[in-house]
């Protein structure tokens, strides 16, 4: 099995915060290719070669070209991957990708924030893992009426947006799309959010569920 890590952008410290992953998924047996440079997009041979895309990209831009490239693998079979502004937060004018996706960050009100990350799911990724505290980005996003929701998280309203007040907003999904499986968590704006124990475990086994790696036990 193939990773390629696609990580950059001018925020969210890609490379400390993929590098917690990478390790394990070595251990895995998953081979590691690592591209610094949205370029790789319009590469299809490392496209080709990848099972899973790990994407951690802030504010960016991809071309046709790379979008309509990424879009096409990931229908034919790779997974995709990744968690916070780095799937979320990036090329927002990329319709095709943001389809894929299955959501797109709109705001945070208040900043970094005390909130609640409620799990409402059986899924495997979860399994065993209640609702639990973060002090982190609550982020608002838009998103597919077709996801598989495995966590969510209620706004209050404070923090000057009343109109958000009681507004129930998935925090993790998965996405089919295609042949491809697609894993988001919203949860990751540094390597301290990542390190959360609960968090640390959802995005370890939603990278290997986007792999179809993911193996868990049933009790």
């Amino acid at each position: 099995m193939n990773v390629l890590v696609v990580r950059g952008g001018p925020m969210h410290e890609p490379v400390a915060c993929t590098e917690l992953f990478l390790p394990r998924l070595r251990e895995r047996g998953f081979t590691v290719e690592i591209a610094e440079t949205l370029d790789v997009y319009d590469d299809t041979a490392a496209l080709d070669r990848a099972d899973l895309i790990l994407q951690c990209w802030s504010v960016g831009t991809i071309t046709a070209d790379q979008e309509r490239n990424l879009v096409a693998r990931v229908r034919a079979g790779a997974g995709f991957a990744g968690w916070h502004g780095g799937v979320v937060a990036t090329f927002h004018e990329a319709r095709h990708y943001q389809y894929m996706v299955g959501g797109r960050f709109l705001h945070h009100p208040g900043g970094l924030i005390d909130h609640t990350v409620d799990v409402t799911s059986e899924h495997p990724i979860v399994r065993g893992i209640g609702s639990f505290a973060v002090h982190t980005e609550q982020y608002y996003c838009h998103t597919d009426a077709t996801l598989d929701v495995l966590a969510t998280t209620t706004f209050t309203g404070e923090h000057g947006e009343p109109e958000t007040a009681g507004v129930v907003m998935p925090v993790v999904w998965l996405r089919r799309f295609g042949r491809g499986r697609v894993f988001v968590s919203t949860l990751g704006h540094c390597p301290a959010d990542l390190l959360v124990p609960e968090v640390n475990t959802i995005t370890e086994r939603g990278l290997l569920w986007a792999a179809d790696k993911l193996s868990v036990p049933s009790s």
